[in-house]
This record gives C-alpha cells, structure tokens and sequence, in this order.
C-alpha cells in the first residue's frame, strides 16, 4: 500500500550513520484543502530550550510503576520494525548522498512537513521536491503555487508553503543555507515547534538535546502514567518525562513510542488484546 512513498527512504547506508556524518560535518493550480482547520485557543505552555544536567536529589526520585518491564515489552512489540515510521518516517526521507548542509536542511524541511501528516503523506512529498532538487536555493527560485502543488495533500499545506518559503529565507541570509545548530534558535523559525527542533537536532546534528514528543509520545505516555499527573499539551509532556527518564533513553524513546502508536496504542479503539502490557497498563481496562 506505501510501496511508492516508500521510495523516499534513504539510500544504503541508513539514517543512522548519515545523522553521525551529519553531526560530524557541523562547522499554480488550485487544490482543495482537506486539512482542518487551526483550533484559535492560545496554548501557553513555557518551552526549555536546551536539557540541562540536574543536581543528584538526595532522596529517590519519582518513577512510574512498572515502567521498565513495560518499556522492555513495547521494544518486543517493536523488534520487527515494520511501523509506518521505520519506513517512511523522517529519517528515511532525505538525501544521504547530499553534502551535509543539503542533508540537514531536507531533515528540516522534511519535518515540518510532517507536522498534522501522516508519514507515508511526508514521505511522498519529500520524493517529488527531491526529484527537482531539493535545496535552499531551488526552493527560493519555486514560485508558492508550485511548491504548493508539490507538498499537497501534506496538513495544512497552505500555511507550510508559506514558512517553508520564510524559513528558508531565513537560512540563506543569517546562517549561509546551513541550520542552526541549537534548539533555542530553531525553535524561532517560523513553522518550527519544539518536537521538530529537538528531532532535527537528533537526526541533523546527531546530538540529544531533549525529548521529542509528538502525539503518539503524548497519548501513549499519559496512558501508561509516565507522568506525575495527566498532561494536557505534547511540551507539558516532555517536560515531565525530562524530570525522571534517564537521559540515554531519549533518543530511543520518540522513535519507540510512534511506531508502537501507529500499530498496537492506537489513538482509538487500542489493540490492547494485542497488546504485551495488558495486565500492567493502567488504561487497558477503558477500552
């Protein structure tokens, strides 16, 4: 069914190894939108920029019960790595064969494209801008109705085209076409969000500066009572992991927790039959 789009995927070599070459090398038709529309409620919710160490408590801190058995249970369910992410996601969709300030801007531009879409919709769109070649320079010479064409039937793709243009924009004037290389400064373009800053930081620059977490990470870890208390938006979130996950864990973490969203903890009606965490999963028996 996704054998077309999943002709993004990286060449060879794997999205691993290209992110450690990547931090290494740091130095107009009209089409109809189905996306919905933007909700106009305001979400203030303070964003820390970089993780920074903690201070040994001198007590023991707080963690969830069961989470290490229920963390070893989704890696059984995720051994096989056949989620729609493993395959199409963002790190399958850019050009590894590219000089690394090419491969880290398709990185970003692949994730804001990504934002409300479902992978396999990413993943095709990165393919036709990579088949006109993908850079910071052919995409300031696209007129808006082009590239529009091009990146639909991504969410939300009106806005999209309009900050891919902005940012883009903006790399080439403040940082040579290349791109920033902290969260705090990513997180100021426009069309980026903290899960994509602390994403492109993990694929581009091949550093962790935090937890990614995205609606499956919201759902799944407020479902499993990761967090101290029941939170409402995907930054509350991460922050309230940061607290207690220990920090080798979150690079894992983002890539775990999708794909076994996409498969098993499914935003409705959970596979929780099929599940390994059944019988310790606080809210296996609401569905």
């Amino acid at each position: 069914m996704y054998r077309a789009a999943a002709m993004c995927a990286a060449a060879p070599g794997g999205g691993g190894r290209a992110a450690r070459r990547l931090g290494a090398a740091r130095a107009g038709g009209r089409v109809p939108s189905a996306a919905p529309r933007y909700s106009r409620r305001t979400r203030r919710v303070p964003i820390a920029y970089e993780a920074e160490p903690r201070p040994e408590s001198p007590g023991p801190t707080w963690e969830p019960e069961n989470w290490r058995q229920q963390l070893e249970r989704i890696r059984e369910m995720r051994r096989h790595r056949d989620a729609p992410v493993d395959e199409m996601g963002v790190d399958k969709c850019y050009d590894t064969s590219a000089p690394p300030q090419v491969m880290r801007y398709q990185v970003l531009l692949s994730l804001m494209l990504s934002s409300q879409t479902k992978d396999q919709v990413t993943s095709a769109a990165m393919l036709r801008l990579r088949q006109r070649g993908l850079t910071v320079d052919s995409i300031l010479q696209m007129d808006d109705a082009t590239l529009g064409q091009i990146i639909y039937p991504v969410g939300f793709w009106r806005n999209k085209v309009k900050y891919i243009k902005q940012t883009t924009a903006i790399l080439k004037q403040n940082y040579g076409g290349d791109i920033p290389s902290t969260v705090e400064e990513l997180v100021k373009l426009p069309g980026v969000g903290p899960k994509m800053a602390h994403l492109a930081m993990n694929i581009a620059w091949n550093s962790v500066s935090g937890i990614a977490v995205d609606t499956h990470v919201h759902r799944i870890t407020n479902r499993l009572k990761w967090v101290k208390k029941e939170t409402r938006y995907p930054e509350e979130t991460r922050v309230a992991l940061e607290d207690w996950l220990p920090r080798d864990l979150w690079r894992e973490i983002n890539w775990l927790l999708v794909g076994f969203g996409q498969q098993t903890c499914l935003p409705v009606n959970p596979r929780c039959k099929e599940c390994l965490n059944q019988d310790i999963c606080p809210a296996a028996k609401r569905f």
